[in-house]
This record gives C-alpha cells, structure tokens and sequence, in this order.
C-alpha cells in the first residue's frame, strides 16, 4: 500500500477514489494546539507594520513580507530596513538566479534572515514554523485563493500568527477588491 497526501482537492485524486482505487481520507480539523491566524486587511501604516515586526522580532520569530512587484522590491527592502534598522532581511523573487534563490531560503529556512521580503514565489511549498507573521502588500491585487494561500504560509506550529493585508493609503481600491 501507498499513501499520497495532498492539500488541495486534485481531480485525478478524486477520480480514483470515486473508480474506488484509492480511499479518501479527510482531516476536517487543524491539528491540536494549532491557534487561528488572526488576519488583518489594513492601509500601509509605517506603526502598525513597525509594532508587528518588532513583536514578533521579540519572540525570536520570522516574518514573510509579499510584495508582488520585482521591479520595486528593493525599495521594500529598504524601507522595511530604515523601519527597523536592528532586523536581518533579504528578499527573493522568481527572476534571480537558482543559486543565490537557494541561498537565500537556506538562510531564511535556518534562521539567519529575519524577514523574508518575496513576490508570491512562497504561495505553496514553504514550511518554516518560526514564521508567524505575514504582510501582503497591494492586497488588493491578489485573488481570494491566492492570498489564502500565501496565509498558509504562517500559522503552522503552535504560536499566534498574524497575517496583514495591506492596501495604499487615501486611495479606493474599488468594489471587487
């Protein structure tokens, strides 16, 4: 016997079990002493972002930080930097080369990065139960799987997560959003 695992509902998966070649089994609860992600959708705000990176800083924890924009992610950097000036962060995006990518998540994965400013390369695949908080830059821009998706992110051991959905300042970002 095998056993394959998958989170999300893949139609080949479920055509199987429906030919009865495969049984389903559904884990309908989060695992025992897992707390909800507290989520937050929120304009930019220089406190807000500075109070939740510093709390979390002082749990010895990690922050993810989604901005979807290779072309202006430096400038996050920097100013999550000026923000911040004591916290360790590098940023990685789909457009740098698989060596330095690599590195990068390895110093991230082992603690020696901080904060982790990315585009939404981390949607799926990344397990780092030290990072409990989360901002998402131009929310508005993501589609509702998406950004739950990148929620899925944090909240994977046993601390409080926080998730933060930020969108600009005095400005509408329209009924869909």
């Amino acid at each position: 016997d095998s056993l394959a695992l998958s989170a999300t509902p893949i139609p080949r998966t479920l055509h199987f079990s429906l030919l009865g070649l495969r049984d389903i089994s559904v884990l309908a609860e989060a695992p025992a002493a897992r707390l909800a992600i507290e989520t937050r959708v929120a304009p930019w705000d220089d406190q807000l972002i500075r109070s939740a990176i510093q709390r979390e800083l002082d749990r010895d924890g990690q922050i993810f930080f989604v901005h979807n924009r290779v072309q202006d992610i430096d400038g996050i950097v920097a100013k999550l930097a000026h923000l911040v000036p004591a916290m360790t962060l590098d940023c990685v995006h789909g457009q740098m080369d698989e060596e330095r990518l690599s590195r990068v998540m390895d110093a991230y994965k082992h603690g020696k990065i901080q904060c982790l400013v990315t585009t939404s390369i981390i949607e799926s695949g990344i397990d780092i139960p030290n990072a409990n908080t989360l901002f998402v830059n131009n929310a508005q821009f993501f589609g509702l799987a998406e950004l739950h998706q990148i929620r899925g992110r944090i909240g994977r051991f046993t601390q409080q997560a926080h998730a933060y959905f930020l969108t600009p300042n005095n400005k509408d970002i329209g009924e869909e959003a």
